[in-house]
């Protein structure tokens, strides 16, 4: 049975993390795609590991992109709740930019909160948005992902 090493799926325009995971994945030897609509500079690391994926602008363009790309064992990046289920549907794990890896146990209940949120903001009853990013969201992250990323290398190479 042939094994496919695990890759990195960065939703880069806003990621936050984006440094962090670049490190993680070079440590590892993993590839890592950086998935972008050109809306911020992104700007990666000279290494052949790393792939900078430039998509049209417009809604879900990126997110499209990154599910195309990705394939079972893969590890998604992103803060996006439903591209994290359409991630997971495919096989591949996800992991939000604070460090919570999304599952097939959590992310029904992270859509419905999504929606539920946004509702409340369409009706005035939320003004603010979530917490700035904090050092140890930025600890918590790179132990997750270092696990997951661990994990799926293990997977892949059948142990």
């Amino acid at each position: 049975m042939e094994t496919t090493t695990p890759r990195l799926l960065i939703d880069a325009d806003a990621c936050p993390v984006r440094e962090e995971a670049l490190r993680v994945a070079l440590r590892l030897g993993l590839e890592t795609l950086l998935v972008t609509n050109g809306s911020r500079p992104v700007r990666p690391p000279p290494s052949p590991l790393v792939r900078l994926v430039v998509v049209a602008a417009g809604a879900d363009v990126a997110d499209d992109r990154i599910v195309e790309e990705a394939r079972a064992g893969d590890i998604c990046i992103t803060a996006d709740i439903p591209l994290a289920a359409r991630c997971l549907a495919k096989g591949a794990a996800a992991l939000s930019f604070k460090g919570h890896p999304w599952t097939e146990d959590n992310i029904g209940g992270a859509l419905a909160g999504r929606e539920l949120s946004r509702a409340l903001r369409e009706a005035g009853a939320i003004t603010g948005g979530p917490a700035p990013m904090a050092a140890a969201d930025r600890a918590r992250f790179l132990n997750a992902l270092d696990r997951m990323a661990q994990a799926a290398l293990r997977r892949a190479r059948g142990g």
